[in-house]
């Protein structure tokens, strides 16, 4: 064999090794990250070097900043954007996260002042189902001649708690503590009450579902020896449109998306980083919650992912390349500060995993944007406190359901 053919045969093995090497190196980069990766083995940290930190230094950022291109807005005023809903039936608003962006085109987030997260009540207690309140309920007073048994009282239920698309419920007043509860067994009751709510996210309470709530009123009356006591038809259909037409005009649901930038994530990638935050396992596949500070309340937050990717038979090999963080904006008292905390683990999150976050159509928003949404946050939460409907009241969570 000459020299030429040596030195061909030489070049073709060293090409055919390079292409095998490339090809392996892309196949490794296009894996998606598993939870035995640490959080800061990112494709951007250097050798020896920690990568991204969940809260970087604020200063560093701002700097970061003062140079940003900013992407292109929508000149909407936010106030048509946040705590409103389209009428009834229909879906809450849901909003975006934002995140400015560097001349040379990487996302530079902005990140909240640290409030403390904890893995509190991973446990979450059933919350007390609250009473009947005149301020969303019509009330109807059943009078008795004497004292019923719980026993009796429960055996009479309806075996439907509904009235078209509204809660029914009849409560009877415990005499030790004067106080309305559903009956309980082994007790006796001089005073009950049945009432249907006014309104809730299908609609308010119209004349038909007013004409089944006395229709099973009375029949559940009759089977106790009681005697009803409706109100006017006419006057509380009118006051569940008033409400109705108020709850339409504060609901508010925010919503951001945060998709990978480079490598996929798996479930195990996304949980291990989402639990470091203090979010828990949810009772559905693919969800997982921040609880609140108080335990047997709703979350803060949920972050969903495809939950087909969750019970898969291996999940490691499963490739995420987004996840939802959402936000009932209704649900959540004010002082949890919902929205802080959403952004935080928005950003923290999209840090770690060398992600950004978006709107639905994956449109890059600025941090402005968030801010102003923010405001608004403020004056929706000060229009339902005005109204003796806080976020997160028992009232609240039953009218926006």
């Amino acid at each position: 064999m000459s020299s030429l053919q040596i030195s061909l045969a030489i070049i073709g093995g060293l090409v055919l090794a390079g292409v095998v090497a490339y090809n392996a190196w892309l196949t490794s980069k296009s894996a998606p990250r598993t939870a035995r990766e640490r959080p800061q083995d990112t494709p951007d940290a250097e050798p020896g070097q920690p990568g991204p930190r969940l809260f970087d230094d604020l200063a560093s950022t701002e700097d970061a900043l003062a140079n940003r291109i900013e992407p292109v807005l929508d000149d909407a005023p936010m106030t048509d954007q946040v705590g409103s809903v389209e009428a009834r039936p229909g879906g809450p608003v849901e909003h975006p996260a934002a995140v400015a962006t560097s001349p040379s085109g990487q996302p530079v987030p902005q990140v909240p002042p640290a409030i403390p997260v904890t893995l509190n009540h991973v446990i979450v207690t059933p919350e007390k189902r609250p009473g009947l309140d005149a301020l969303i309920d019509v009330i109807t007073p059943l009078l008795l001649e004497g004292q019923v048994s719980g026993d009796a009282l429960l055996a009479a239920m309806p075996g439907t708690r509904r009235v078209g698309s509204k809660p029914f419920a009849v409560e009877a007043q415990c005499e030790d503590t004067g106080e309305w509860e559903t009956p309980r067994l082994g007790q006796r009751y001089r005073f009950l009450q049945a009432g249907v709510q006014l309104a809730n996210r299908a609609g308010p309470l119209n004349d038909i579902e007013f004409s089944e709530f006395v229709v099973k009123a009375q029949a559940y009356a009759d089977a106790v020896g009681a005697t009803p006591d409706f109100p006017d038809m006419r006057g509380e259909v009118a006051r569940a449109r008033e409400l109705d037409a108020f709850a339409s005009g504060h609901d508010a649901q925010l919503g951001f998306t945060l998709r990978a930038r480079r490598a996929a994530w798996s479930p195990g990638y996304l949980t291990q980083n989402a639990a470091q935050l203090g979010f828990v396992a949810g009772v559905l596949p693919g969800r997982m919650v921040l609880p609140g500070s108080q335990g047997g309340k709703a979350p803060i937050l949920s972050l969903t992912f495809d939950p087909q990717a969750a019970m898969a038979e291996d999940p490691e090999q499963t490739a995420l390349r987004e996840v939802a963080l959402a936000l009932e904006v209704t649900h959540v008292p004010r002082s949890e500060q919902p929205f802080q905390r959403m952004r935080q683990a928005a950003v923290a999150l999209a840090q770690v995993m060398d992600g950004v976050i978006t709107d639905d159509a994956g449109q890059l928003l600025s941090i402005e944007t968030m801010d102003s949404i923010g405001a608004d946050l403020e004056n929706l939460y000060d229009a339902l406190d005005t109204r003796d409907l806080s976020a997160g009241s028992p009232q609240a969570r039953r009218l926006f359901s």
